[in-house]
């Protein structure tokens, strides 16, 4: 006779546990009203995380976007408007967010933004706002909620950075810069939380299908006066071998997946999703 644990074949069936594996955490995604943070935001409350969104947006959009996920996933969700931009904003928010929620988990540093020129005429005012959301942000944040996990001895730090954390395209200064600091700051932070059960890993995306990117499909098709398809895969997608774009559903399960007690003995790293452009 099987064991009641087991299906045909001896299969283990998925226990209530394997299929909400982040049951009874907390969850932070920074820039997460929409994109790839809204997607991660989503995988994480169907892994049954209480989660907190952040980021910039329309109220009532937001909140139903937030009521959605409650009665979808059966968990918590709350909204902290902050300008990540401003050191004392991000602790303010780390504060606010243990408050309402009584712990932070797992922080997901996303928030970023993007502006394309030649270095000789890159505005430093561009410079360092990129600087400021993409990187020192994380910072600000993984230094208000580093000290709590220690002591808890549990936390997940996942920070997304990019392709260009790896390699780098011309005219993006700020941009490669900001996200190959933030892989050298997530080895650090691994370093550091490594004998205290805090993990840190970063998730490299290439091109990620989002509304954004969409838009900037309409907007190059129409400015080249080309085609959709090829705006995607002569301008977009050149240098993704896949010639498809991922989903912001796939970061999101490599997010829960390194939230996760499997991926204990995964830290400092820094993981491409980018249809094999950092192969190369």
């Amino acid at each position: 006779m099987l064991d009641p644990q087991h299906g045909p074949m001896g299969i283990a069936r998925r226990s209530p546990e394997h299929a909400r594996p982040l049951a009874g955490r907390v969850a932070l995604v920074t820039g997460s009203t929409s994109g790839i943070g809204l997607g991660i935001l989503e995988e994480m409350a169907a892994a049954g995380a209480a989660v907190v969104m952040n980021g910039l947006g329309d109220a009532g959009q937001i909140e139903g976007e937030l009521t959605r996920i409650r009665k979808a996933h059966d968990v918590a969700a709350v909204y902290l408007p902050a300008n990540l931009m401003e050191p004392k904003a991000c602790a303010e928010m780390i504060a606010m967010a243990t408050a309402r929620l009584g712990k932070i988990d797992i922080l997901v540093n996303n928030a970023g933004i993007q502006h394309v020129a030649p270095i000789e005429s890159f505005p430093p005012e561009k410079w360092d706002a990129i600087l400021a959301l993409n990187l020192s942000a994380a910072f600000h944040a993984i230094r208000a909620i580093f000290g709590d996990m220690k002591a808890r001895r549990w936390g997940r730090i996942i920070n997304v950075a990019s392709a260009h954390g790896l390699v780098a395209s011309p005219f993006k200064a700020a941009y490669v810069a900001a996200k190959h600091g933030i892989i050298g700051l997530t080895k650090t932070v691994a370093l550091e939380g490594a004998e205290f059960g805090v993990t840190a890993n970063a998730i490299c995306p290439g091109y990620v299908w989002t509304p954004l990117v969409e838009q900037q499909i309409d907007d190059q098709a129409k400015s080249h006066g080309i085609s959709h398809d090829r705006v995607i895969k002569e301008v977009l997608l050149a240098k993704q071998p896949t010639k498809t774009f991922a989903q912001t559903s796939e970061i999101g399960a490599l997010a829960v997946f390194l939230a996760g007690d499997a991926a204990q003995s995964i830290t400092g790293t820094a993981l491409p999703v980018d249809g094999g452009w950092t192969a190369h």
